[in-house]
């Protein structure tokens, strides 16, 4: 269904030497207009290459995943797919009917009702009026939005956008369908129906899936064979299980990176974890059944004021990937409210720990009136085995800010 032949994209960077204000501009050009015209501004050039020299192909009815760190080329390379972009050099040869949800709002008219832009959407996807009708009902449905579907999608809230982009786009039926990360923008449960959803017509209506996501466990559930991208080149392709080893294991151990110097983060940012400590109830760093969990981090901010309507989510996941605990400011109806300094240690402490042993991995989440700021998986790898009966929260904010110490207990 798809065959990708030595694809390589490349663009032109220009760098400004020299800085002008309009001022300097509207002076110059006074002045000396004959030099204005030749170019004051004295710039570079530096040739960037997105994708080098890419090869693969996906047979029907196959769903891949294509992970990689932040700036590997993953999208570049739907955007290739999707006819977007044309690569610099290699061919691209897709069989079959394509539809690709790549970007929240992609092909919506902010002014239209949710009502118009499904047919409007949908047009642009490639479906007749009548194949719209047919199905609209369905769409609606999946989508859950119906009681807002006369309201223009300018007042759509993000995930609403993505729901209802994402339902057109899986009734379009097409023989390929192209997913990037816009489904971390739904909740929880609209990203298991759009897992659900992507399975089913893998399965039952043999069609070919290409999906991104940083969400590893996701990409394991519905991908049986994954592309591995680093810096534009394919490292590896393969099955999704080996895969992932290798991009968590060999090319990406937490340990081998500082916290702050970590690239594959994401969220809107303003906000950056800097550190991270995991250890038992007396510091040490090995950690045994029974053993009470402590785990510090650090960050820094951009804020200059105390940070309000903050959460703070550590989940922690075994070496299949499997989220095994979840530790969620949120869990006592608390919050940190008004009390985060801009800069600080949160601390989450445990009771006993009581699970096999085994390697685990922490992935932690800063959010700011619930949207992530920053988001970091496999932020630590330790050795443990962890089912926590309660927990607590407290920060320790920097010596230089003042600031009362806060302790959460949790309940489960």
């Amino acid at each position: 269904m798809i065959e990708v032949n030595n694809i390589s994209k490349s663009y032109v960077l220009a760098h400004q030497l020299a800085y002008q204000t309009f001022r300097d501009t509207v002076t110059n050009f006074a002045t000396k207009p004959f030099r204005f015209f030749q170019g004051q501004l004295k710039m570079t050039k530096e040739e960037f290459w997105a994708l080098r020299d890419i090869t693969f192909s996906v047979e029907k009815g196959e769903a891949v995943g294509l992970i990689g760190a932040n700036g590997s080329g993953k999208s570049t390379l739907l955007k290739i797919l999707s006819h977007i972009t044309s690569p610099t050099t290699g061919e691209v040869r897709l069989r079959g009917r394509v539809a690709s949800l790549l970007e929240v709002g992609t092909g919506f008219h902010p002014e239209l009702t949710g009502r118009e832009n499904i047919y409007l959407n949908g047009a642009i996807l490639g479906m007749s009026r009548n194949e719209i009708n047919r199905k609209f009902d369905e769409i609606v449905a999946f989508s859950g939005v119906e009681k807002f579907l006369d309201t223009p999608v300018k007042r759509y809230s993000s995930g609403m956008h993505v729901r209802l982009a994402f339902s057109v786009a899986a009734h379009l039926e097409p023989e390929i369908l192209l997913v990037d990360e816009v489904l971390a923008v739904g909740d929880a449960e609209f990203q298991k129906k759009c897992l659900g959803k992507m399975n089913q017509v893998t399965r039952d209506a043999d069609r070919t899936v290409i999906f991104v996501s940083h969400n590893l466990e996701a990409i394991k559930k519905l991908c049986h064979k994954c592309i591995l991208l680093k810096e534009g080149r394919l490292v590896m392709f393969g099955q999704t299980s080996q895969v992932i080893e290798k991009y968590l294991h060999k090319d990406n151990q937490p340990s081998s990176i500082s916290l702050q110097d970590r690239k594959d983060r994401d969220g809107k940012g303003g906000v950056t974890f800097t550190d991270i400590h995991i250890t038992n109830q007396d510091g040490a760093p090995v950690i045994t059944s029974g053993d009470i969990l402590n785990i510090r981090l650090r960050y820094t901010s951009e804020l200059t004021e105390k940070i309000k309507d903050v959460r703070v989510v550590i989940t922690i996941v075994n070496d299949d990937l499997r989220p095994v605990l979840r530790l969620d400011s949120d869990v006592t109806g608390q919050s940190f409210s008004g009390d985060l300094a801009p800069q600080g240690e949160i601390e989450c402490t445990t009771g006993e720990v009581h699970l096999t042993e085994g390697r685990y991995f922490a992935e932690i989440d800063f959010l700011i009136r619930g949207t992530s700021r920053d988001h970091v998986l496999m932020a630590s790898e330790f050795t443990m085995a962890t089912h926590l009966p309660d927990y607590q929260y407290k920060i320790k904010p920097d010596r230089t800010i003042t600031n009362n110490l806060l302790r959460y207990s949790f309940k489960q």
